[in-house]
């Protein structure tokens, strides 16, 4: 069986903690990204010595390791929106398809030990980049290609509502 696609929109955790996952924006600040993304890729470490990292729990849930592969590409992914934003005037984010990625990088399939290392360096590259956020660069805007706005401060924590959340997703947290 095959993974149902996520169609959610998400943006509302900017406003409101998930009850999901207790995520809470308003605990969080800018300058606290870079801990925290070291912090969870610790954590996500943790995770990916699992000796049943690659087990579905049912067969339409991503695995840890699924998980953690698609994480991986999240960092990657923000960083490079974040960047976009510092070069450019609002630029506008191309779509990004998670499930087709998943698919496409064949992420049940990847060793995890290679997948903890890229993730703790995707989680390091990208934690660099907010640490360099500056009051005059934090309000710089981008636009995802549904027309959701950001800054590079709602940005960043959306991002880390995304990894808080999947590390609540693999009962982690």
């Amino acid at each position: 069986m095959s993974i149902t696609p996520d169609t959610k929109d998400w943006t509302w955790v900017l406003d409101r903690p998930c009850p999901e996952c207790g995520f809470d924006p308003s605990a969080q600040s800018l300058t606290d990204l870079p801990r925290a993304f070291h912090d969870t890729a610790m954590t996500w470490s943790d995770v990916l010595g699992r000796a049943d990292v690659a087990v579905r729990p049912s067969p339409a849930v991503w695995s840890p390791l699924e998980y953690a592969c698609h994480v991986r590409d999240v960092h990657e992914l923000f960083a490079e929106r974040v960047r976009l934003m510092l070069d450019e005037d609002t630029p506008t984010f191309a779509n990004w398809d998670q499930d087709a990625t998943a698919v496409e990088r064949h992420y049940g399939e990847q060793d995890p030990a290679a997948v903890v290392v890229a993730l703790i360096e995707a989680a390091g590259t990208v934690a660099g980049i907010y640490a360099g956020i500056t009051d005059a660069t934090r309000d710089r805007r981008g636009i995802r290609s549904n027309g959701d706005e950001f800054t590079v401060d709602t940005l960043g924590s959306y991002h880390l509502h995304d990894v808080v959340h999947h590390l609540h997703d693999v009962e982690a947290t």
